[in-house]
């Protein structure tokens, strides 16, 4: 899937396939995002995700209004124990399929959010 539209600043998701997201020259199979950068990611299981496992989108500073979790192929509910970790710190969580995911993350950003994304594989 292609997606066009005005780019904001910072990285982009501008494709999806079975390999993975597009992001500028680069095809990441699992993604984290931030305003600044993209990078792959090799996240656990998803019901073994903590907030160590995050570490790379949530240290921005300042830090993120919330987190854009893509679970994959369809939408499952994030581990509990995460859920109140972040609240704890003042973030919350916004959990969808990572499809979905992809095309929020770049509808955030057009509009200025300060939101961070870690989105697992679509296949």
């Amino acid at each position: 899937m292609r997606m066009d539209r005005a780019r904001s600043d910072g990285p982009v998701v501008s494709g999806l396939s079975v390999a993975g997201f597009r992001v500028d020259d680069n095809v990441y199979r699992a993604l984290a995002i931030t305003p600044e950068r993209a990078d792959g990611w090799t996240p656990p299981p998803l019901a073994a995700l903590d907030q160590g496992d995050l570490d790379l989108v949530l240290g921005i500073d300042p830090g993120p209004e919330f987190l854009l979790l893509g679970t994959g192929p369809t939408l499952v509910r994030p581990p509990v124990t995460l859920v109140g970790a972040l609240a704890e710190r003042g973030i919350g969580i916004e959990a969808m399929d990572s499809r979905a995911a992809a095309r929020a993350w770049g509808m955030l950003r057009g509009e200025g959010r300060w939101v961070v994304g870690a989105f697992y594989p679509i296949a």
